[in-house]
């Protein structure tokens, strides 16, 4: 090859390289335009919906300047999700750069959620699957009465006494109710322990922390209240009962590895490191919910993986709150059974929303297949009313979560790679559809 060849040749690398530098500039300028447009539309939606933003610790100058118009303007916030989505869905199908094309594709979904948000906000509704689909990127299983008939008839065999399945658990579960003048102890105790599990496999941010309060009158049993610079709010609702297995459990669904972390890996990771700014704002009916709840329930069995929640209930929590252990074998089986009864809370909320169930109907499911008590199904009932189909963000994304590690190599047999591919999940934009190995 001759020297004029060689240095044309040489001249044509660069051309391309320094255009497809320039291309990736233009993208990410693209991207971060629409980001800064997709938290002004979703902060003036949530001047109306006071359920829509869960967290913002974006620029205050994206903020809505002027207060809210008289009327709700549902066409207009349309327009405007929908035409941020067909500029994010032709960046996505032009764009040879993967992670500019997913980051496009996790914010057209969250604008599809936000559409629907929006005329479900109206009183537009859509049947359950579909509203899901749309709010969340996923569609639960359905199972028949049937199914949850045959899991529950396994307790039959295993609780003692006489009576309705459903009240002889309540029954075994009494005797680890957390008394009134424990609770706090209980909570801190679980906290730091979840806390020091997680802390032996990610680096946090300094300074994270969080501020944990007892609240009532709530539909929901705990909740996560993110507000930025690596810090948090856990409230507990004690007008619930708070049994001790469930100790662990918001301590980790709520904290350690579960909201908490999630939230700051993505405020470091995202918002601080690459400038993304649109992680800065966690619209609750969104695609992001499903794997924020669902890596956090997962996470219960990431910190205490086997049997190890209930051995740390039986040496260290029920001893601190003054509990006889002689049963405590008997109810953990009896909650390894219950386990398997978590898409009644979906099935319950599927027909209350596709008006195929009355509340007398719904209120009988809570308590014969999810054997909660009359007041437990009743509080129920308030949350399916208010949160609608986001109850499968909990089972079915946690199943999701599960399946998608687990396929990864993320065993109980390797617990380190578990770990590994659960702080990657909890550091970048993922949607459901993502998690669907083969599909």
């Amino acid at each position: 090859m001759g020297l004029k060849c060689i240095t044309t040749l040489l001249i044509s690398v660069l051309l391309v390289s320094c255009s497809s530098k320039m291309t990736t500039e233009s993208e990410n300028d693209a991207l971060s335009r629409i980001a800064n447009e997709y938290l002004r539309l979703a902060l003036k939606i949530g001047q109306f919906d006071t359920n829509f933003v869960d967290a913002y610790y974006g620029p205050d100058s994206l903020k809505p300047s002027n207060s809210k118009s008289a009327e709700f303007p549902k066409d207009s916030f349309i327009a405007h999700a929908a035409g941020l989505k067909k500029e994010l869905d032709s960046l996505a199908s032009v764009s040879r750069n993967d992670t500019t094309s997913k980051r496009a594709k996790w914010l057209s979904a969250q604008l599809t959620a936000f559409e629907r948000r929006i005329k479900v906000f109206s009183g537009e509704n859509a049947a359950f699957d579909e509203e899901s689909k749309e709010l969340f990127d996923a569609v639960a299983p359905v199972y028949p009465e049937k199914h949850f008939q045959l899991q529950i008839a396994r307790l039959d065999s295993l609780l003692p006494g006489k009576g309705s399945i459903s009240g002889r658990f309540q029954k075994l579960a009494e005797n680890f109710l957390i008394p009134e003048n424990r609770v706090d102890t209980i909570f801190k105790t679980a906290i730091a322990e979840a806390r020091k599990r997680t802390l032996l496999h990610y680096k946090l941010p300094a300074g994270e922390t969080f501020t944990l309060e007892y609240v009532k009158d709530q539909p929901w049993s705990g909740y996560n209240w993110y507000k930025g610079n690596f810090r948090s709010i856990i409230q507990i609702n004690v007008s619930q009962p708070v049994f001790i297995e469930r100790a662990i459990d918001l301590a980790c669904h709520e904290g350690y590895p579960g909201h908490h972390v999630y939230n700051t890996l993505l405020e470091k990771n995202l918002f601080q490191d690459k400038k993304w700014t649109e992680i800065s704002l966690y619209p609750l009916f969104s695609p992001q919910s499903l794997i924020a709840e669902g890596s956090a329930n997962y996470g219960i069995s990431v910190a205490f993986p086997g049997n190890e929640q209930e051995e740390f209930c039986k040496k260290v929590l029920m001893p601190l709150a003054g509990m006889d252990t002689s049963k405590a074998d008997l109810y953990f089986k009896a909650l390894a059974v219950k386990s398997g009864l978590g898409y009644v809370r979906n099935e319950v909320a599927r027909g209350i929303l596709n008006k195929t169930m009355t509340e007398q109907q719904a209120i009988r499911w809570l308590q014969n297949y999810a054997l909660l008590t009359q007041k437990g199904a009743m509080d129920y009932l308030r949350f399916i009313k208010k949160y609608r189909s986001y109850v499968i963000n909990y089972n079915y994304g946690q199943d999701l979560v599960k399946n998608y590690i687990e396929a990864k190599g993320g065993t109980d047999n390797a617990p380190e790679r578990r770990w590994e591919l659960f702080g990657d999940l909890l550091s970048n934009e993922v949607k459901a559809s993502d998690l669907q190995i083969g599909k």
